[in-house]
């Protein structure tokens, strides 16, 4: 009763193998990768794997790397199953205009966040915060409904766009410090307090909006950058995203 998680996200696509499809089952092998190298996979990473018995994945990259991964799993006779964003499942209701069109990491995410939220004490609102290529900033109340989020530019493309745009300035090996006096800090600690002001913004929008304290969770591999200069209370939760897909499969597989 093996499960495959997949994430791909913009620029790596990260799995792991669990014993069964239910939250808390054990992890028993996981990895990551650049989507450059997604066609080794099968020679790879997954060569000694012995096959799954069922796969669920989100993916953000496109067709043509979804239809890449699925070729990988011609070792096994696994069938590819992908989340599309709907109305509603797992206990949450998408608020989206078009439910459909909200990307189907966010989407995951917010529902493990949900669960892990209803496991550790009454229901409250959240924000959930995704920190890669692009950064998310996403709101539920405490009833389950998506309210809806941010998107804006990760620390790459932030500053990227700056390199590409300003003579002089180029791509930054800094540190994040409260006040720079260098422009690599400059760059990094400017990039950093945009993110945490758009998360704090949101913050307390979202306990006006709703009258109680919101969680935070916050996923990603530039997340740590963030922790040494918000002054909210925030848990990092690495796994947020297959917290996610576990919930769902649990929950198909019982229909």
């Amino acid at each position: 009763m093996s499960f495959l998680a997949i994430d791909i996200g913009n620029t790596r696509l990260k799995w792991a193998l669990y014993a069964a499809p239910m939250p808390g089952a054990a992890m028993l092998a996981h990895g990551a990768i650049f989507l450059e190298t997604i066609d080794t996979l099968a020679e790879t990473d997954w060569k000694h794997l012995a096959a799954p018995t069922s796969m669920l994945g989100c993916v953000v990259a496109g067709d043509a790397v979804r239809r890449r991964v699925e070729e990988q799993m011609e070792i096994w006779d696994t069938e590819a199953h992908w989340v599309v964003s709907s109305e509603r499942e797992a206990g949450l209701v998408n608020g989206y205009d078009h439910p459909n069109r909200l990307g189907a990491d966010r989407w995951v995410a917010l529902i493990g966040a949900r669960a892990r939220l209803l496991t550790s004490g009454p229901p409250r609102p959240a924000l959930v915060v995704m920190i890669g290529t692009a950064a998310t900033v996403d709101a539920i109340d405490a009833e389950g409904r998506f309210l809806g989020g941010l998107i804006l530019p990760g620390f790459g493309l932030m500053l990227k766009a700056l390199e590409m745009g300003t003579a002089g300035l180029k791509f930054p090996t800094g540190e994040v410090v409260d006040f720079p006096t260098n422009t690599s800090d400059a760059l990094m600690s400017g990039g950093a307090n945009a993110i945490a002001g758009a998360i704090e913004r949101q913050h307390r929008k979202l306990l006006e909006r709703t009258g109680q304290q919101p969680a935070l969770f916050m996923t990603g591999g530039a997340a740590v950058k963030l922790a040494p200069i918000t002054d909210l209370a925030f848990e990092t939760v690495d796994s947020l995203i297959f917290d996610g897909l576990l919930q769902i499969q649990a929950r198909r597989s019982d229909a």
